[in-house]
């Protein structure tokens, strides 16, 4: 179950799944979600997106990766940043932890996560980071599960820094 955090492009990992940082109409937006978009083929993907219908906040849903090298991608909604005083990190830790265990219910071996909620809803990069490694790490314990996990971030530099 060995769990990374990496520098890259998340539309470039050869994994079973990617994790699109989703809003829950499921609708293409900007980056990360643009970037998954574009990559994947988005007329196809927002299709099947479409015919799901969307996912709440704290979720995730599956649809197939199209043109990604990944076979599937897994829509997680996290939450918009409020200031922390309104369930946020809850959510979040859900997005991470749903996500999961999507992607155990249909086989995947090995994921790839952005870091949720930290682009344009605004979620502060490294309070964002402790939720996904402490919710990441917390499901691979509890759930005795052998999936491979990243955490990909194009520019990480800074935020391990603070650690």
């Amino acid at each position: 179950m060995p769990f990374s955090i990496v520098q890259g492009d998340i539309t470039r990992q050869r994994v079973g799944a990617i994790v699109n940082a989703a809003n829950p109409a499921l609708q293409m937006g900007g980056g990360v979600c643009g970037a998954i978009f574009r990559a994947a083929g988005p007329r196809e993907l927002q299709a099947e997106c479409d015919a799901i219908g969307g996912v709440e906040t704290g979720g995730a849903v599956i649809t197939k990766g199209y043109a990604l090298p990944a076979e599937y991608i897994i829509h997680a909604a996290g939450p918009v940043w409020q200031g922390g005083g309104s369930g946020e990190e809850a959510l979040l830790r859900s997005c991470y932890q749903e996500s999961l265990r999507v992607a155990e219910e249909n086989g995947v071996g090995s994921i790839a996560f952005p870091l949720i909620s930290s682009g344009i809803y605004g979620y502060p990069r490294r309070a964002a980071l402790d939720v996904a490694e402490n919710a990441i790490r917390d499901y691979l314990r509890d759930s005795e599960s052998d999936i491979d996990v990243l955490l990909v971030m194009l520019d990480c530099g800074d935020i391990l820094a603070e650690k």
